[in-house]
């Protein structure tokens, strides 16, 4: 029965990160946004490398240029995190640069492939943290039961295209982790069995009147892009553009409502060009200003080095790895929704 202690709310009033508006489109749309994506390739494959181009440059190059408005726009964040620039980044070049030389191109792009899929799947994971931390009136899962229901598609999606042996990605080598299809099948089968679990998990929490409605509703998008991106379509590479660009669009989003909810009391003085930028209203001037940055990194400087010190494909992949793994790390340490400045900052309680 429900529980009448329970206020009743609209949809307005559910707990959102920011709002009805806000929220809806970061759930629904985007997850919509890459299936008219990967619909529109699949119909037109033609389409795929003008897509891709408009992906990189609008979403996946600026979604890394907004990891560092969290790094190095203000003095406060450039103190905590200085080492990441001074010290990581150099370590990642040096990295990058000798298994590159060492072992070739197939081993980058591997390495790619398989750490884009955990990148992916731990943003959504801080994410889903966040939504369950601001509904602390619902029912959830705890402990390893928790984990297993969130992680068990993404980790059948990428066993799923491990067992197709894939000889390319996105047009170049790749090697595959040499998994049985047997295996693969095992876990669709735990997967469908985790997944009948949550959906009955949930319409008792709704007959409780505890549903987490909106960390709900973020779930099932999780769950559709990650089957939608490994197993549901048949080409590796238009899987991959799909949750590349949801993952891109999100992590752009949920920066600059971050910082929104950060500066909220309006400009700050030890932060002014980021506080200004980050005022509700300034979207536009956020997201131009992150444009503008990319044009900077990747069209200027990577493409400088490139030309002056190596020549040909292969060395502009190597280069912009480095960006990207560089990227992952770094957010792996920011984005931890158990630090107490994030959870002050998005208004979380202590059950996330």
């Amino acid at each position: 029965m429900t529980d009448a202690s329970l206020p009743t709310r609209t949809y307005a009033e559910l707990p959102w990160l920011r709002n009805a508006r806000f929220d809806t489109g970061f759930i629904i749309g985007l997850l919509a946004l890459s299936c008219i994506t990967g619909a529109v390739v699949l119909i037109e494959p033609s389409l795929f490398y003008p897509i891709l181009v408009i992906d990189l440059w609008f979403l996946g190059y600026h979604h890394v240029i907004a990891t560092y408005t969290r790094i190095c726009f203000d003095k406060q964040s450039y103190a905590e995190n200085k080492n990441m620039l001074f010290i990581l980044l150099p370590l990642v070049v040096v990295g990058t640069l000798g298994v590159a030389w060492v072992f070739g191109l197939w081993v980058i792009v591997t390495i790619y492939f398989y750490w884009q899929w955990w990148h992916y799947a731990r943003q959504s994971w801080g994410i889903s943290r966040a939504y369950r931390g601001k509904d602390p009136q619902a029912k959830y899962e705890d402990g390893w039961l928790d984990q297993a229901i969130f992680y068990a598609l993404p980790i059948f999606g990428i066993l799923s295209r491990s067992a197709e042996q894939q000889p390319t990605f996105i047009g170049l080598e790749l090697w595959s982790a040499p998994v049985p299809p047997q295996v693969a099948a095992i876990a669709g089968y735990i997967t469908l069995a985790l997944l009948a679990y949550w959906v009955v998990a949930r319409v008792m929490a709704a007959r409780e009147g505890r549903l987490a409605i909106v960390h709900s509703m973020y779930m099932l998008s999780h769950f559709a892009i990650f089957y939608l991106a490994y197993v549901g379509t048949s080409d590796i590479t238009i899987g991959w553009l799909m949750i590349n660009i949801w993952h891109n669009a999100q992590y752009i989003l949920f920066v600059w409502m971050f910082n929104v909810k950060r500066f909220k009391d309006g400009v700050d003085p030890d932060a002014k060009f980021l506080s200004y930028i980050s005022q509700p209203q300034r979207l536009w001037l956020y997201l131009l200003t992150c444009i503008v940055i990319t044009g900077v990194v990747y069209w200027g400087v990577l493409r400088a080095i490139d030309w002056v010190f190596f020549a040909g494909l292969s060395a502009t992949i190597v280069l912009y790895q480095i960006v990207n793994f560089h990227h992952y790390i770094v957010d792996s340490k920011l984005w931890k929704m158990r630090k107490p400045k994030i959870r002050e900052t998005l208004d979380l309680n202590t059950q996330g």
